[in-house]
């Protein structure tokens, strides 16, 4: 049993190797990985819930949700990333259920069954938790696209703005309203600090820039 654990492990791994493909498309070429998007929408799922259940008086888990979202991708570790226009000639969908469902079939009982669970409120969306976390898992392109823009790429504005109308969530939409009016560097602001020494005595400055 334990050599499965340490297989599965070792095969999602695979996912800091495999690219997000979808922008490539539009020729950018340093793209994430699949790992580094289901970290960052594991965090947006938390944050929206959170959001959520204080909006609407609810009590969702976020920890649940963030669960989703780590393992939502860990198929694509053996079909690799399909980006849409590729998704218009195979059937990405039912690829990654098989290989999700798969991947996953000799880990402990209620391990596999949970991860199912999670798999299947994802893609069925039949569950609160599964619609937040698919709004984060589009909330999180939508915030790399913006990325791309920002840097100059005009032609990311098309994930934006597809993600703005297929939100669900009241907290998802008040994200992206917001994110399309703040620059991708904004966070850091008045943070970054100049150090340096004068070259006639040792004299430190400290100093914003």
């Amino acid at each position: 049993m334990i050599k499965n654990i340490v297989n599965y492990i070792f095969e999602i791994g695979v996912l800091k190797r495999e690219k997000h493909n979808g922008f490539k498309m539009i020729g950018v070429d340093n793209l994430n990985s699949v790992a580094e998007h289901a970290l960052r929408a594991s965090q947006v799922g938390y944050i929206l819930t959170t959001m959520e259940n204080e909006k609407h008086g609810l009590n969702l888990s976020p920890e649940k949700v963030a669960s989703i979202l780590i393992f939502h991708d860990n198929g694509e570790a053996r079909i690799g990333d399909l980006h849409k226009v590729a998704s218009r000639y195979i059937d990405s969908s039912e690829a990654e259920k098989r290989a999700f469902s798969e991947q996953s079939k000799y880990l402990p009982e209620k391990m596999r069954n949970d991860i199912l669970r999670y798999f299947d409120e994802f893609e069925g969306r039949n569950t609160k938790e599964g619609i937040i976390a698919k709004d984060a898992d589009w909330l999180e392109s939508a915030f790399s696209a913006k990325e791309h823009y920002d840097l100059g790429n005009e032609l990311a504005m098309d994930w934006i703005n597809n993600v703005e109308k297929a939100l669900e969530t009241d907290s998802a939409k008040e994200i992206i309203t917001e994110m399309k009016n703040t620059r991708f560097t904004d966070w850091w602001t008045g943070l970054k600090k100049m150090l340096y020494k004068k070259l006639d005595g040792g004299y430190v400055e400290h100093g914003e820039k």
